[in-house]
This record gives structure tokens, C-alpha cells and sequence, in this order.
């Protein structure tokens, strides 16, 4: 991670003017991109129940067609995630350092309220529910929460902070904790993906360990004064191409000598499975191989969006990723209505749940939903910024 520190503490180096407009387009653009490959996600979890993948995905078993439809999904929990921190810099430049800190408390804090109820509720239809699922939206209210306070260190121990613990939490792959001890509950919510017994018949699952997350918001922060006001294109083009290449070669060489960062890949004797097993990375908590080629094509793709800001395809992704939240809990609760109408004609087709037959069944699902969405989403975007007076709709 050494040419990681070194490219991002250059990151103060900043004099020449840049459009303001096409800094937060590209953004806002790239946050939508991951929201549709979301869609597609949350398709696949709603009507492919039958046929679920593991964690990393088993390059030998799993269909390829399927394989590659979950690795679409793989860019959007740390890109959207290192966003937050960097959408978090950007309030900051408006706004006292003591204000972002109080912002990031107060909607970290309402976004856990809101994963364990609204969200948990659209994926379960239950309420209270059996099993709260601890899953992306908790761990980005976290993230916030951390990122409060960690907002206070120095510019260069951010970026060093979170590259220690983006790099090296894998080491601590090895301490695994049983609900005998006295730490097993702050582990699993940290590090260790488990269940954790909340009494009365209740569970909570650990999908998102926090951890690793809080050093990708933090370097997402670090990476503010790239974008900020007054900063120069160009030079913050260069620099992302530069980032971005850099994460990109580190994983193809970590991966390649395969002793850290991930469990290992294999080589299978036919090149298409070989290529799978390699790419294959562990996301629950996040390995070092899952965040490198993730941030990296992050990076290029802010530069790509940057350039082709005038495109229709680019505002129209602006668009969803100006109502983020507003779309994510659009969308799950669409689904799951979905799901309940279609297993009340239909049945179950698949073992104990309704299903499609096919994978490309789930991409036409997915296209055929993205415009009933999109106009709510529009609105709600649009509302955001014609009324700055309402307070609350800063948290969604």
C-alpha cells in the first residue's frame, strides 16, 4: 500500500479551478451505475431464493452466467461506500468540521434505525422480525458514526489509518470468537460474520462486518480534497488514473502469488473456471482482494463519467444516485410486493419458493423495472434540491 500513501497524501496540491457541476455529476452518476447493478442483485435475491451463491462464490460449482451476473454486483457495497466519505468531505467544505462530525452522528444513527426496521421489514415482510439481518445500510450507519470522529486526525493519518486497516485486517482472519465469550457480539459486529442469540426466539446476523468498511469510508474521506472546490481537473483525472491503475496491478499480483488477502484460487485445468476461482473474493467482511479491484475500477469509472458528462446515460444515472436512499427503499419494497403477488398465483415453482427459470429472466426483470422506478426517484431528486428548507430530506 505504499504507492497508495504516497499518491493520495499528494492530495492537498490543489490551485486551479474546475467545474463544480461536472465534479458532482460524475458522482452522482457513478452512484447511480451501482444502484442498477444493485437492482439486478436484489433481482437475483428475490426470485433466484432457490439457487443462492456462497461467499466467496465457488468458482467450480456455480453456472458462469450466474457467476458474472453476482461479480456485476461485487463494485457496489465499496464504491458506494467510499462515496459516503467523500460526499462527507464535500458537506464539510459548506459546513464546520463540528457540524459534518454532529451530520455524520445523526444520520449514521438513522440509518441503523432505519436497517433495523423499514429496510428489515421489506426484505422479511415480519414484524418484529425472527432474524435482523445486520446488513449494508446498518454497516454504512457505522461507518458514519466512525467516520465522526475519525474526521478529526490529521489529513495523513486518515489515508494512513485506512490503508492499514483496508490492507492488513485480513490478518485478523484468524481470530474466530464463540458466543461463550465475553467479546463474541462486538467481534461478529466487527470482523466475524456469525449469528449472534438476542434472546426471546430472536437472532441477529452479521452480513456486513463494520471493519473493514470504516477504512474504505475513511479513505473515501481522504480522498475530498481531489474534488474539492476550486481543485483541478486535470490534475484530479491524473491522479484517479493513477490510483486506479495502481489497485488494479496490486491485485493482479497479490492474487497471482496467493498467499495474502483472500482465501486462495485454484487452478482447475480449464481457463474459464481458472479466471472464476481468481477473481472470486470474499465480500463478507471485505478482503483485501475484494476492495482493490473494486476501488480501483471505482476510480477509472469517476474519470470515465467526467468525461462523458454531457451524455444522456450520465444524467439519467445522476439522477438515481441524487436520491440514493429514497430509490434503495423504493425498490426493495416494489420487489417484495412483487414476490408476494407472483407466489399468491403462482406458487411455488422452486422447492418451497417461486422462482425464475432462467438468469437472464432476472436481467429482463431488472430492465423492465428501472423506468417505474426511475420516475418516483426523479421527483424525490429534483425535491431534494428545490427544497434545501426541509431538514429531513437530507437523511434520505
Amino acid at each position: 500500500m505504499t504507492a497508495l500513501t504516497g499518491i493520495v497524501a499528494a492530495m492537498p496540491a490543489i490551485d486551479a479551478p474546475a467545474k463544480a457541476r461536472t465534479r458532482q455529476l460524475a458522482i452522482d452518476a457513478l452512484r447511480g451505475l451501482v444502484m442498477v447493478f444493485m437492482l439486478v442483485d436484489h433481482v437475483r435475491e428475490t426470485f433466484f431464493l432457490y439457487r443462492q451463491v456462497t461467499d466467496p462464490m465457488d468458482a467450480l460449482t456455480i453456472a458462469p452466467i450466474l457467476f458474472f451476473t453476482r461479480m456485476s454486483s461485487q463494485l457496489c457495497a465499496p464504491v458506494f461506500i467510499a462515496l459516503t466519505g467523500l460526499s462527507a468531505y464535500l458537506y464539510g467544505q459548506s459546513h464546520t468540521q463540528k457540524e459534518t462530525s454532529l451530520f455524520l452522528l445523526k444520520r449514521g444513527a438513522f440509518l441503523i434505525f432505519l436497517e433495523l426496521t423499514f429496510v428489515g421489514f421489506a426484505w422479511s415482510a415480519q414484524f418484529p422480525p425472527h432474524t435482523f439481518w445486520l446488513q449494508v445500510i446498518w454497516c454504512i450507519g457505522w461507518c458514519m458514526i466512525a467516520l465522526a470522529g475519525l474526521l478529526y486526525l490529521p489529513h495523513f493519518a486518515q489515508i494512513a489509518v485506512g490503508a492499514i486497516i483496508v490492507a492488513g485486517h485480513n490478518l485478523l482472519d484468524g481470530i474466530v470468537l464463540t458466543p461463550e465469550s465475553p467479546f463474541f457480539a462486538i467481534w461478529a459486529i466487527l470482523h466475524q460474520r456469525a449469528v449472534i442469540d438476542l434472546g426471546g426466539g430472536m437472532i441477529a446476523k452479521t452480513t456486513y462486518p463494520i471493519l473493514p468498511w470504516i477504512g474504505v469510508i475513511l479513505l473515501g474521506y481522504a480522498a475530498g480534497p481531489w474534488f474539492a472546490r476550486g481543485s483541478d481537473a486535470a490534475l484530479r483525472t491524473k491522479r484517479l488514473l493513477i490510483l486506479g491503475g495502481t489497485l488494479l496491478v496490486a491485485f493482479l499480483i497479490l492474487r497471482w502469488i496467493n498467499v495474502y488477502g483472500d482465501k486462495p484460487w485454484v487452478y482447475t485445468g480449464d481457463t474459464l473456471r481458472t479466471v472464476m476461482s481468481f477473481i472470486s473474493a470474499t465480500k463478507y467482511p471485505p478482503s483485501l482482494m475484494f476492495l482493490l479491484p473494486t476501488l480501483g475500477l471505482g476510480a477509472l469509472l469517476v474519470v470515465l463519467f467526467e468525461k462523458t458528462e454531457h451524455s444522456r446515460a450520465i444524467s439519467w444515472l445522476a439522477i438515481l444516485g441524487g436520491a440514493p436512499m429514497f430509490f434503495y427503499l423504493l425498490h426493495l419494497y416494489v420487489l417484495k410486493a412483487l414476490y408476494l403477488i407472483a407466489f399468491q398465483i403462482w406458487g411455488a415453482n422452486h422447492e418451497t419458493y417461486f422462482g425464475f427459470d432462467t438468469v437472464p429472466a432476472l436481467w429482463l426483470c431488472a430492465a423492465l423495472l428501472i423506468v417505474p422506478l426511475y420516475i418516483p426517484s426523479r421527483w424525490f431528486a429534483e425535491l431534494k434540491q428545490r427544497r434545501k428548507d426541509i431538514w429531513w430530506l437530507r437523511y434520505l
